[in-house]
């Protein structure tokens, strides 16, 4: 009865993760000291939320068996983060000679997050995280409505 809840749930908080680590990525879209590696400062590496399917309990495993021998089938999950990694595409490279990140030849290290990239993956992740609280709500007004009949 619950599942549906559980389920947008989980997407709910996902995608609230996927937002927060956007306007992270947004945010330093311009930092060049990020972290400290051997003595050197490199920019700020953008970083992307993984997901995937949540993994099943041994009770609703075992609840799932009993339900294939009755020929009802039950497979929802909901989702979860895996992590949060890196993206391992090149910095950007800007001639800028009076930077204080400058190189010897006078470029400095920006970056990896492209504003434009960052801004959609918003959006979508916004909406996706609509469209679950929509799931959630309709859920809880089709209970209320059960319970209704009840009286």
């Amino acid at each position: 009865m619950f599942d549906s809840l559980n389920i947008s749930a989980s997407a709910l908080t996902a995608q609230r993760l996927r937002m927060d680590v956007i306007s992270s990525n947004i945010a330093n879209a311009s930092s060049t000291r990020g972290k400290l590696v051997n003595g050197e400062w490199e920019p700020y590496q953008r970083k992307m939320v993984v997901m995937e399917p949540r993994e099943k309990s041994f009770n609703q495993v075992l609840q799932g068996e009993l339900q294939k021998q009755t020929g009802s089938k039950n497979n929802l999950q909901g989702v979860r983060v895996t992590g949060i990694v890196d993206d391992q595409t090149p910095f950007k490279l800007v001639y800028d000679p009076a930077h204080p990140d400058a190189n010897a030849e006078g470029y400095v290290r920006l970056p990896n997050v492209d504003l434009s990239k960052e801004m959609v993956d918003l959006l979508a992740s916004s909406r996706a995280y609509e469209a679950n609280v929509t799931s959630f709500n309709t859920g809880k007004s089709m209970m209320l409505k059960a319970l209704e009949i009840g009286r």
